[in-house]
């Protein structure tokens, strides 16, 4: 891996950004350019960052914590909303600090935040965002999407509801369509070319035999454990809630499920996640470098 490290790092004055799908191998990258040309590990993964899901989430176990230093994983409450925005300002004071950092995860609107800008859209009232989901969970999609301004129907994936709820609540908060709030987005903290991008570019016959067998490998490592302890205050409706996996082993754990069932279920949802991970890095992040997982020993 010696070669490819100094090909895919070369200067380590400059950030690092890795991104890649879920199960690809981005992390023990990072820790081995960490390994060998220091600096301190950082998530750019939206789930990752709350503090109630180490396990389910693959968040860096506490021994390859212990080999580099590693920031801004779990240091949210799972009961705490967490936006892109907040994470551009905890992230700050790491760009400035004295440690040069390896920026790693699967979050791809975290990336191109970072290093192409965010529009500074005011925040969804609770009421709006209350009512956008009782839309969504009451089947009224193609309404939202016909309530939605010309331009911002022809920029968003109409295909994903999160991006149509997010886009309805800013035009009900705001008045003004999400597609003319991003044309104001002030200039990049880190512009692309100020960095060393690294993005893993793992196929889906490569990918899918790892998604099948890591599950079952995170409920053998604790993962099980993890969500009986988090079930007492347990809801769908926590921003940490998102985790995949969760709500199927909080089934199981009430006897709804079996164990066998839930893995299985979550595989499935680990598999979508992964695919529309590769959406976006395809759509989004068509200039970044792209490597082979296998390049690297992942």
């Amino acid at each position: 891996m010696n070669e490819d490290l100094i090909r895919l790092a070369p200067d380590p004055a400059r950030p690092v950004l890795i991104a890649g799908p879920t199960a690809s191998g981005k992390s023990a990258l990072a820790l081995e350019i960490a390994a060998r040309q220091g600096g301190v590990i950082v998530n750019a993964d939206a789930i990752q960052v709350f503090s109630d899901w180490r396990v389910l989430t693959a968040r860096p176990s506490r021994a390859e914590e212990a080999q580099a230093p590693h920031r801004l994983y779990g240091h949210v409450p799972g009961t705490e909303p967490y936006s892109v925005g907040q994470w551009l300002r905890d992230l700050e004071p790491i760009l400035t600090g004295p440690e040069r950092p390896i920026i790693v995860g699967g979050t791809g609107l975290y990336f191109t935040a970072l290093t192409e800008g965010l529009a500074e859209i005011p925040a969804t009232p609770d009421d709006i965002r209350a009512e956008a989901m009782a839309r969504l969970d009451a089947g009224e999609l193609a309404q939202m999407i016909a309530e939605l301004d010309a331009e911002t129907r022809a920029r968003i994936d109409l295909a994903n509801p999160m991006r149509v709820q997010r886009a309805w609540e800013v035009l009900k908060a705001t008045g003004r369509g999400i597609a003319a709030w991003q044309k104001e987005t002030p200039p990049p903290r880190l512009p692309l070319s100020q960095a060393q991008p690294i993005l893993f570019d793992a196929p889906k016959e490569w990918l899918t035999p790892r998604i099948e067998t890591r599950f079952r490998k995170m409920v053998s490592g604790g993962a099980l454990d993890e969500a009986r302890a988090n079930l007492p205050g347990w809801s769908p409706d926590l921003p940490s809630a998102k985790a995949i996996g969760a709500a199927e082993l909080m089934a199981h754990l009430r006897g709804e499920i079996t164990l066998d069932d839930a893995i299985d279920r979550a595989t499935v949802l680990t598999r979508q996640f992964a695919k529309r991970q590769r959406s976006w890095f395809r759509a989004r992040m068509g200039d970044w470098p792209r490597i082979a997982p296998a390049q690297v020993g992942a």
